[in-house]
């Protein structure tokens, strides 16, 4: 999996949430680099999701559920891919419990980090994409200053990795 940088093609108003997507994308990279991650290492990487849940993504998707999704539902082709993605959101945030419990086992570690990097690639792809085509300039502007507000308290930075979940060169 290679770092993609979304930023690049999105509408300035988008961007915070394109930085916080590739803060997410950043660990699964990682997860999948490291995996099969050893049981012994598996609660440093739960401790880290948990961590990056409740600095950012919480309050990510919380702003995703109010502000961006039912701006989307207004247009009659998004509101399958809206209703996939508050899906993906319940579901990620059912995993980002069983992080925080240490409840996941290596192989669940691994497949959390792929349905979070598949749906973060969806919002980006296809949802914001077709956004920045649907949506007028004053809304982009609007929804623009009401992201900045509710994501305020989001960290603005990627978490450094602790001894136990940096990635360290192959024997």
């Amino acid at each position: 999996m290679s770092e993609v940088c979304f930023s690049v093609l999105r509408d300035k108003n988008l961007i915070p949430l394109s930085h916080q997507h590739q803060h997410a994308l950043a660990l699964c990279v990682r997860i999948e680099r490291a995996s099969p991650v050893p049981e012994f290492n598996l609660g440093a990487w739960q401790d880290e999701i948990a961590q990056l849940c409740l600095a950012e993504i919480a309050i990510h998707f919380a702003a995703e559920d109010r502000l961006v999704f039912p701006a989307a539902r207004r247009f009659a082709e998004l509101i399958s891919l809206v209703d996939e993605l508050l899906g993906d959101h319940r579901d990620l945030g059912k995993e980002f419990s069983r992080a925080e419990a240490h409840a996941m086992s290596a192989a669940e570690l691994l497949t959390f980090s792929q349905r979070l990097s598949a749906h973060i690639r969806k919002e980006e792809r296809q949802l914001f994409e077709r956004l920045q085509e649907l949506l007028t300039r004053e809304e982009l502007d609007r929804m623009g200053q009401e992201l900045a507000d509710a994501l305020q308290d989001a960290a603005q930075s990627c978490a450094i990795p602790n001894d136990a979940t940096k990635l360290r060169p192959a024997k």
